[in-house]
């Protein structure tokens, strides 16, 4: 455990277990701020994949959070979900008294598998959570970061427009069904996958989406992919199949390593960092969390942008993979360079 906190230059992990609730919180840099980040629930197989999970996820926070230009450091937090029947706001009031117990070195947020109301039930232990009933969903403030990194990914890539575009996503949760509203109403031409056929039923009727089996997603032949699910989904076994010019997505940690990023760029795939070009939940918790309004979230979200379109020029220009650019300017700011005001 400690190699695996060394190799990721995490600084903290804290663990908690209490009647149902086994959860695990990793705290990666405070440098910027306190750490902020999602708590998931997902049935996780081990204790191991759990603890994994968490401090892959932290990092990727730490260098989300730089980029983006807020006060916040790098955390995040897992439950493993329990087996059968459980008291779901007991719970979150359980968890928010782990929160709590860190004394705002972490303030927790949504992530998959939690909703407004498991935010709210944190809010009734602890201060220290952000996106709960007082302060908003921040799915749409992410998707709108993604369509804009989209739209800033096809102008440099293919010189396209988003009404000109072909766009498949996969996963239709919060962020990827509002990623394929917005870009329905822009004009692009969807492909969508999920395993929940409501979902895609939703996407057919309403955004004229062609519905394919989430095992035929990697291999449709679109301008765009647009990972929105879970993380690892680039990897040796995909990324062969690929027929887009481009990766841009909604999920963490899409890249299964650093040579996936590599494979990607041998093979002439531009790949939009996950964590820019997802940062727009960032943004608005932090903001909001803050005091700040939704005129501010979104002034803050347009730059992400021009971050992406000089990591695009950067690695062009050197002709080195996306991600090692932006974990380069990232990791200058954590590290090497002082924090923004």
């Amino acid at each position: 455990m400690f190699a695996q906190m060394k190799a990721a230059a995490l600084s903290e992990l804290h663990f908690c277990e209490h009647g149902d609730l086994h959860a695990v919180i990793a705290i990666h840099n405070t440098r910027l701020g306190p750490a902020l980040g999602g708590c998931r629930i997902l049935p996780y197989q081990s204790e191991a994949a759990a603890i994994a999970d968490a401090i892959k996820l932290a990092k990727g926070m730490s260098y989300k959070a730089a980029l983006a230009g807020v006060p916040q450091g790098g955390g995040k937090a897992v439950i493993m979900e329990p087996e059968g029947d459980y008291d779901r706001e007991t719970l979150f009031r359980e968890f928010g008294r782990f929160v709590n117990s860190l004394g705002g070195r972490y303030i927790t947020a949504m992530d998959s598998g939690t909703e407004v109301e498991d935010m709210d039930a944190i809010r009734l232990t602890s201060p220290y959570v952000s996106s709960s009933s007082n302060i908003g969903d921040p799915s749409p403030s992410t998707a709108m970061g993604v369509a804009l990194g989209i739209s800033i990914a096809a102008q440099f890539q293919l010189h396209k427009s988003l009404d000109q575009l072909s766009v498949a996503i996969q996963g239709l949760g919060h962020v990827g069904m509002d990623l394929a509203k917005r870009l329905h109403l822009a004009g692009a031409r969807l492909v969508v996958s999920d395993i929940d056929s409501d979902k895609t039923d939703f996407a057919r009727q309403y955004f004229k989406a062609c519905v394919v089996d989430v095992d035929d997603i990697f291999h449709a032949d679109v301008d765009v992919l647009a990972p929105c699910g879970l993380g690892g989904v680039l990897n040796q076994h995909s990324i062969p199949r690929l027929q887009c010019a481009i990766v841009a997505g909604c999920a963490n940690n899409q890249l299964m390593n650093e040579a996936a990023g590599d494979a990607l760029a041998d093979e002439g795939i531009l790949y939009a960092p996950d964590y820019v070009i997802n940062s727009g939940g960032l943004i608005y918790c932090s903001t909001r969390y803050h005091g700040g309004n939704q005129a501010q979230v979104d002034s803050n979200i347009q730059r992400l942008g021009q971050t992406l379109l000089h990591i695009f020029s950067e690695a062009r220009q050197h002709k080195v993979a996306s991600h090692r650019v932006a974990n380069n300017l990232a990791e200058r700011i954590l590290y090497g360079e002082q924090p923004h005001a």
